[in-house]
């Protein structure tokens, strides 16, 4: 009775997927919405559930339709508690899919183009900043990769503009940001920090 997330940018976002007796298969996005999302971030311990999508949003996944018509209050332990019909008249374009909220991802705002800006990271629902306090090469590094952008040519300083403040520190190279020691809203790290910019060598074609 393992549940996972697929076709998404970390283990805490992507298309639903159950797998039952070996085999892995998906479930219908009728009447998919906020607390079954929930139980399934809750499931995963991905924490609550910021969106829930329909549509095939992380892509078409593979193999049987498991569940058609969820219907979890929200407080359930697992996917399997809620109520739900086996019978479907679905395809895969109607997969379901959910973003939780422990999902991170980046963008660079502000540069040329997405490869250099202002590093802003999506989390818990909200957009913040990073603080440059251990901002190094090692960090923009693993930024610049993730988003495809090569490697760092520059560490430019910003003013923070966004209500939150996120610090990372990577001891290696990571593949990304979420895998090295991060704090969220935590004072004492961003103390009279800026926050952090990069400049990467690549473009986003």
């Amino acid at each position: 009775r393992a549940l996972r997330l697929a076709g998404g940018r970390s283990r805490c976002e992507g298309r639903v997927e159950l797998e039952q007796e070996g085999t892995w298969g998906t479930v219908c996005d009728d009447g998919w919405d906020i607390p079954d999302a929930d139980v399934v971030c809750r499931q995963l311990q991905c924490g609550h559930a910021v969106r829930a999508h329909s549509n095939a949003a992380f892509g078409h996944g593979h193999g049987p339709i498991f569940r058609d018509e969820v219907g979890c209050e929200g407080h359930e332990r697992d996917l399997w508690e809620c109520p739900a019909t086996l019978e479907h008249d679905c395809s895969h374009k109607e997969d379901a899919g959910v973003v939780c909220s422990e999902h991170q991802e980046w963008r660079l705002s502000g540069g040329r183009d997405g490869c250099a800006g202002r590093v802003e990271v999506f989390f818990r629902g909200t957009w913040s900043t990073v603080c440059n306090s251990t901002w190094y090469e090692t960090e923009a590094t693993v930024l610049c990769r993730t988003l495809g952008c090569g490697d760092v040519l520059q560490r430019p300083s910003f003013g923070h503009t966004l209500p939150g403040k996120m610090v990372y520190l990577c001891g290696s190279l990571q593949p990304s940001l979420a895998q090295c020691h991060w704090t969220f809203n935590k004072s004492a790290p961003c103390y009279q920090s800026w926050a952090a910019g990069v400049i990467c060598n690549g473009t986003r074609s």
